[in-house]
């Protein structure tokens, strides 16, 4: 496929019939919350825009985010690199090296000023000029600015490029820091998580190459349709807490029943991710749906939020509106007022008919 041929003409040649093309068009609209009527916005661009060329930075980071982004499933990451997007540079899947590799970087900020999206995976560092990471013998901190300057936009992918994450936790020796603290003339979109949601990724390209701007934004600069709401929100186990149900050990009966993991840490009620909604590897599951707490990896400075397995002491802003240290005494004392009320009334019911029975004899 080369650039200057659309989306539209390329699943035409692929044989993609204009009835499944449609579906996808109305996939993409619901997967980024957009209302109905914008449908047909998205079928226009994709039916006259070329493909969007993408430069994507590896810096300080472990490349969880990217092994994240390989395993989209909707859109298929096969489709967006090869299909909807020229993937001009990204050192984990590049084959090309060294000086060869670099020269297409540079090529393509060279013919599309002002019209290729940057992808950052990791954080750029400051300590002792920015040593601590060099590409091609440039620091990435520099190598971010020289990139990031010919961008129409930045996407700031994973905890590391948003927060700094590991690398900027206590005492962060190499000074981390997250992208936009580095990248101050251009629109940054932040995208967090340890690693972030394949679709989050591939939902905020298709947005940009579909309407020419970047999606909508939460006060934090993240995509508001997959950052709005709280995990706790959607749980699978929220039932679970408002019936005051928790696990209090990992092997417990609780834990078995797949009761609430508040009490084990989780960090859920103050994590906004749409894990609960899209969640992993195809909605197949996310960590708290298979056992495992919310460790709030989406969330600024999570690493040195610890201890991972206690829960918090006081929820910020009221955010669950009860003491969860109670609501399981506050259900059981609703359940044993309601008990002596039913026998109460019981008691009743039966005096009166015992009276009956004694006036008809």
């Amino acid at each position: 496929m080369s650039k200057s041929e659309t989306y539209y003409q390329w699943a035409c040649r692929k044989g993609v019939s204009r009835r499944d093309f449609f579906k996808f068009c109305t996939l993409m609209g619901a997967m980024l919350g957009l209302d109905a009527a914008e449908y047909p916005k998205i079928v226009s661009a994709l039916q006259s825009k070329p493909r969007l060329p993408v430069i994507y930075l590896n810096l300080q980071e472990c490349t969880c985010c990217g092994e994240s982004f390989l395993r989209s499933s909707h859109p298929l990451v096969s489709d967006l690199i090869f299909n909807m997007i020229s993937l001009d540079y990204m050192e984990v899947l590049q084959a090309a090296a060294g000086k060869q590799a670099e020269d297409v970087r540079l090529k393509t900020m060279k013919d599309y000023p002002g019209g290729y999206v940057l992808v950052v995976e990791g954080s750029a560092t400051l300590g002792d000029g920015g040593v601590y990471c060099t590409i091609g013998g440039v620091t990435a901190t520099e190598l971010l600015k020289q990139t990031a300057d010919g961008a129409a936009a930045v996407i700031a992918y994973g905890s590391c490029a948003t927060n700094a994450c590991v690398q900027g936790a206590h005492p962060n020796p190499t000074q981390a820091v997250p992208v936009r603290q580095v990248v101050k003339n251009k629109p940054v979109i932040d995208v967090p998580g340890c690693p972030p949601i394949a679709e989050v990724i591939t939902g905020t390209i298709v947005h940009y190459l579909t309407f020419g701007k970047i999606p909508e934004l939460t006060n934090q600069g993240r995509p508001k349709a997959f950052y709005e709401h709280r995990i706790h929100d959607n749980c699978v186990r929220r039932a679970f807490f408002d019936a005051g149900q928790f696990v209090e050990s990992f092997d417990d009966e609780g834990a078995k029943q797949g009761w609430c993991l508040y009490k084990m840490g989780c960090k859920g009620p103050t994590t906004y991710n749409a894990c609960a909604i899209t969640e992993w590897n195809d909605g197949v599951s996310y960590p708290i749906k298979s056992g495992h707490p919310c460790i709030g990896c989406s969330e600024n400075n999570f690493f040195d939020n610890t201890p991972f397995y206690t829960h918090l002491a006081k929820i910020p802003n009221n955010a669950l509106g009860k003491d969860v240290d109670r609501v399981g005494m506050d259900v059981v004392g609703v359940a044993g007022l309601a008990v002596v009320a039913h026998a109460g009334m019981t008691a009743v019911v039966k005096h009166g008919e015992n009276k009956k029975d004694k006036d008809r004899s």
